[in-house]
């Protein structure tokens, strides 16, 4: 089978920007800035649509419903009714929100839902970096002492980023993306997120945005200081039961699927050959189970970051 593409489904933010147009060459709508790309999503409010094809027209969740194993695998025949991963690309041209995502055993008495995820960086401008985890030493009265005065970024631990770092955050973990930055998420299917504290600014709508402190103090780890950043050329980047992500370059055809599985396979430099069809950073493609065609290097290599769905 041929490598299958979806229409990407386009967010505007207040912290978003132009940035998807300028590095990655896509032709954004309208002139408001654009924060997020939902490239892979099965949800009851967004849907990926197959962009060409035989399949073209038909949405992830019916692929998903109805020919789970020929594109899928076997793997996956009694698994969760909804593709269970959400991938996007995210333009922040100004720092998110300090947030957080329920944990598992947290995220039912919210009426939410857990969401653990990772995050490659495509492009990064000087300077750039991100918030994740809690300055050593934090405790959580210290923090909410910091949320009433208004600077909660004394308790945030920060790193500096560059293009190929990545980071998992898994839920529990306070963060926020500062600006500069151009990043692959891949995370569980989950649109859960707490706001905890936004920088004292303004939606597109001139309003405050609404805050979530409660469900948010109820859902951070305090116990989770400076996570790091990790700088793997070729490798696992990230993995747990709900995802695993890794990076390749690839300088001969390969099989980047493992056998009998699928795979959504994210081109991040250079350009790559897949089914008759040349592919560019930031383009995502899943790599059916059934007949799996090659990706190959378009010149010398191209490199690419993997995500599958670890089997049970």
């Amino acid at each position: 089978m041929n490598p299958i593409t979806f229409i990407p489904l386009y967010m505007e933010r207040v912290w978003g920007g132009r940035e998807m147009a300028a590095k990655l060459g896509r032709p954004l709508p309208g002139s408001n800035p654009i924060g997020e790309s939902w490239e892979i999503v099965d949800r009851d409010g967004a849907q990926s649509v197959v962009s060409d094809g035989l399949l073209q027209g038909k949405t992830l969740h019916e692929l998903w419903t109805d020919q789970r194993t020929e594109i899928f695998g076997e793997h996956h025949a009694k698994s969760a009714p909804r593709f269970p991963l959400l991938c996007k690309i995210l333009d922040a041209r100004d720092r998110l929100s300090v947030q957080v995502h329920p944990p598992a055993e947290i995220a039912p008495k919210l009426k939410g839902e857990p969401k653990t995820e990772m995050w490659y960086f495509l492009a990064c401008d000087p300077g750039s970096l991100i918030y994740a985890g809690l300055r050593h030493g934090t405790t959580r009265g210290h923090f909410e002492q910091m949320l009433r005065r208004g600077a909660v970024e004394d308790c945030l631990h920060e790193a500096p980023t560059r293009e190929g770092d990545s980071i998992f955050i898994p839920s529990g973990r306070l963060h926020a993306i500062g600006e500069g930055n151009l990043i692959v998420e891949i995370q569980q299917n989950s649109d859960t997120t707490y706001r905890v504290f936004d920088w004292n600014r303004t939606g597109l709508d001139g309003r405050p945005r609404d805050l979530h402190i409660e469900e948010a103090l109820l859902s951070t780890d305090f116990g989770d200081f400076a996570p790091q950043i990790d700088h793997v050329t070729d490798g696992v980047l990230a993995e747990c039961e709900h995802f695993r992500v890794a990076r390749h370059t690839i300088t001969t055809p390969a099989l980047v699927n493992p056998p009998g599985d699928f795979a959504l396979v994210t081109i991040v430099a250079g350009r790559g050959l897949c089914g008759g069809r040349t592919f560019a950073p930031g383009d995502f493609l899943l790599v059916p189970a059934k007949d799996s065609p090659l990706l190959a290097p378009e010149g010398d290599s191209c490199t690419v970051i993997v995500t599958t769905i670890p089997q049970t």
